[in-house]
């Protein structure tokens, strides 16, 4: 016999599964007040590795888990973050990371020229140290061009660190920034018995860096933020061991294909030995493509300050492209006023303008 409506109660009532059921009640998040501040000094699938109380006796190292609300913001070294729950740093205790504070700069990149993706790669960072070699692998106009294009555009300040100059002589191939605002370090490895300092890896193999360019990068470093980024097997880690003290791992170069081996596996921020509270520097996979696919066409007329004085003298909306009847950049090479260099930079800089037309230079520094 079915049942009246009328004597239908709570107990009645079936509820379906919705899909959508952990969903916040409220958009009325809370504030955390109570939250500690802490550095991400390293991100190791889904952990993020956190650095609270920084230079002072309570100081810790904490890990912690990113909050459901944060899935879609990433977070890189460098952050500054806000934790909650168990903070006290002891084994097998896990914290929260409930918000992201407020950046000063920012690092990223694309996959390619075309890419619109942003990929973040490090946070509140003081400076770019752009590591290639005099050889094997072989050093690129075009990696470092981008580089410094995508530091003037995050408003970090970049440094050029050449290392195996025992291998190769450097200065004909920096002589394309010799005449550039920028600082440039040059460091070679030396024989066991001469002085230096040694930089061992995890894996046991060692290299003795010459001592002066180590330290004349130290002072460099000193009190700021940096970021070390590179192709892989130019010899990153082994700068970053010798003034760190760290291991990282070490690899070959392929005498094949000539490119290095991947050997660190993620972004890790580690203080510089001998240096003042708050030198960090943060060491960071090789890296092949270096798009700049987020970068505004403007901004990067400003890491060629070599040109800017010329490419000012244009008539206003002139696009500095090879296309353009009278750019006074084609006047001033056809003039014989560019110098030696000057060709080449106007080259390079005209091949990342036409990063929307031209569909090479998906490897880093391809020229």
């Amino acid at each position: 016999m079915t049942r009246s409506t009328r004597d239908w109660d709570e107990s009645d009532v079936r509820i379906r599964p919705n899909k959508k059921g952990t969903r916040p009640r409220t958009k009325d998040r809370p504030a955390y007040e109570d939250a500690l501040i802490g550095r991400i000094i390293t991100v190791d699938r889904g952990r993020y590795r956190a650095i609270l109380d920084e230079d002072t006796a309570k100081e810790r190292i904490i890990i912690a888990a990113r909050a459901r609300e944060l899935r879609r913001n990433p977070v890189v070294p460098g952050d500054f973050v806000a934790l909650v729950g168990d903070t006290s740093g002891e084994p097998d205790t896990l914290a929260r990371l409930v918000r992201i504070q407020e950046r000063t700069t920012l690092l990223r990149r694309s996959a390619d020229d075309t890419d619109p993706v942003e990929r973040v790669v490090v946070a509140n960072v003081d400076q770019l140290v752009i590591v290639v070699a005099a050889a094997n692998p072989e050093p690129r106009t075009g990696f470092i061009d981008r580089a410094i294009v995508a530091a003037f555009d995050a408003g970090i300040a970049p440094l050029l660190c050449m290392t195996k100059a025992d291998v190769r002589d450097p200065e004909p191939f920096l002589e394309n920034y010799r005449h550039l605002d920028i600082d440039i370090i040059v460091s070679r490895t030396t024989d066991e018995s001469a002085s230096g300092i040694d930089a061992r890896s995890a894996d046991g193999l060692s290299a003795r860096l010459a001592g002066t360019p180590v330290e004349e990068l130290r002072e460099k470093l000193a009190s700021k933020v940096s970021v070390v980024i590179g192709h892989s097997g130019v010899g990153k880690s082994t700068l970053v061991n010798a003034l760190t003290s760290a291991q990282r791992a070490t690899g070959n170069v392929n005498a094949v294909t000539g490119r290095g081996r991947h050997t660190s596996s993620s972004a890790l921020a580690l203080r510089i030995d001998d240096a003042p509270a708050g030198s960090w520097i943060i060491d960071t996979p090789g890296i092949r493509s270096f798009g700049l696919a987020l970068v505004d066409p403007e901004n990067i007329l400003n890491a060629f300050d070599d040109l800017v004085p010329v490419a000012n003298k244009c008539a206003r909306g002139c696009t500095h492209k090879p296309s353009e009847p009278k750019c006074a950049l084609d006047a001033w090479v056809a003039n014989g006023e560019a110098g030696p260099v000057g060709i080449a930079r106007l080259e390079s800089y005209r091949r990342l303008l036409g990063q929307d037309e031209i569909a090479e230079a998906k490897e880093l520094g391809a020229r």
